[in-house]
């Protein structure tokens, strides 16, 4: 008989651990580069869940030393507007990184707009390129919640290879 058991993996307690790590990576960083790194996040429309995330992602880049620019336009807010708004954000020397928060309204083409965040400053990692590195197995900017998920996994030393 196959015996299957659960085993609760704690991210709450790694999650603060990283965010330790980060603050002290960070903290020198405005010393050397003159200004604290920072993320730009945008948003589209009202969803709560998004607003929620939103502000967790706010709050999180606050608690370690990261400013945060969040961009945020209504939904009836055009494709040339936002690839305005991209394409400026991309030349905003304030700005390391770009989130482009998903879901976007219907008659916005997300794809598109992913595909307009430089590659260097996609935070999610879907830029073509940044997905052609990874499927590549290169070094590059990677999705944050495979990414973490997989840190969880490698904390408690949880080997996937065989499993389905």
């Amino acid at each position: 008989m196959d015996t299957t058991y659960a085993q609760l993996l704690d991210g709450k307690t790694l999650a603060k651990r990283i965010q330790n790590q980060l603050q002290e990576q960070i903290k020198p960083l405005p010393a050397k580069i003159g200004r604290p790194p920072g993320l730009a996040v945008v948003m589209v429309g009202d969803n709560p869940a998004s607003a929620a995330y939103v502000r967790n992602k706010e709050r999180a880049c606050a608690k370690v030393g990261i400013a945060s620019f969040g961009q945020h336009f209504p939904t009836n807010t055009s494709q040339a507007e936002l690839e305005e708004a991209i394409a400026t954000l991309n030349q905003d020397q304030r700005v390391d990184g770009i989130l482009l928060q998903l879901p976007l309204p219907e008659h916005l083409d997300s794809v598109s707009l992913l595909h307009q965040i430089h590659p260097d400053k996609d935070v999610d990692g879907l830029h073509p390129m940044n997905l052609g590195k990874l499927l590549r197995g290169e070094a590059g900017l990677r999705s944050c919640t495979p990414a973490g998920v997989m840190r969880l996994l490698q904390e408690y030393q949880i080997d996937l290879q065989g499993k389905s």
